[in-house]
């Protein structure tokens, strides 16, 4: 990949993805309220969609958190706790892998679905199939860059890309060439990476802001009064 190309796609492309996605954001929240919805069709084919659901949901959690915190945290703080970088590299393998698993999956029964009943289908809008088939390709992409990391358990090559992220975040120029000599497939998956978040205001995927975090701490239990329909009735004057 030549080095304009290099720094187009993961020196510049970022910023326009981050700024889609936030802007966009905004501008969707403030325009379309009620479009702000996931679009659930638990109605049709309710079996496949539960077991699909669980295992995409649990798994795409489990890879985002990972990854936010695998990138995001500064290399000094893992050094400091005494983590090595072949140890975070193969702690990254084992919970990517089976997250990965679970969640390509859980993607692959929401896909055939989608794709594959009519009711589903008739019900979807082409941004829904689309976005659904992207995430399969992103989990698909991300699931083919182990072998590649089993290749270099020493953790060198998850610093390029830590470093990378953090560069990104701190408006380092040349944060790019970290990631000039990374695997195609790894690029790929960034890109596409990428992409997914330039595209998120503009798909349901704008239902994950909404998670109700306050149903955590709410009460376990519903208090419930017996209305006296007696006394609610209205008395009519006697004639």
């Amino acid at each position: 990949m030549s080095d304009f190309l290099n720094i187009l796609l993961f020196g510049i492309y970022p910023y326009i993805a981050l700024s889609v996605l936030i802007l966009g954001t905004i501008i969707r929240y403030d325009r379309e309220p009620y479009g702000w919805r996931s679009g659930s069709s638990q109605l049709l084919r309710r079996k496949q969609l539960v077991w699909g659901s669980v295992l995409f949901h649990v798994g795409v959690i489990v890879i985002f958190f990972g990854h936010l915190i695998g990138l995001l945290t500064p290399i000094a703080l893992f050094d400091a706790l005494g983590v090595s970088h072949g140890a975070k590299q193969i702690l990254a393998i084992v919970a990517g892998g089976i997250a990965g698993v679970m969640a390509i999956v859980g993607g692959s029964l929401l896909v055939h679905r989608r794709l594959f009943d009519a009711r589903v289908r008739a019900t979807s809008s082409t941004s829904d199939t689309a976005i659904i088939i992207l995430l399969w390709i992103q989990l698909a992409l991300g699931l083919m860059t182990i072998p590649v990391s089993l290749q270099h358990l020493d953790g060198h090559e998850m610093v390029k890309f830590m470093t990378w992220a953090q560069g990104i975040f701190t408006f380092n120029t040349a944060a790019s060439a970290y990631v000039a000599d990374a695997s195609i497939i790894f690029k790929l998956h960034l890109f596409l990476g990428l992409t997914i978040l330039l595209l998120f205001p503009f798909t349901r995927l704008v239902h994950m802001l909404s998670v109700p975090l306050r149903y955590i701490w709410r009460p376990g239990y519903q208090v419930v009064r017996e209305r006296n329909h007696r006394a609610a009735q209205t008395r009519l004057p006697a004639e």
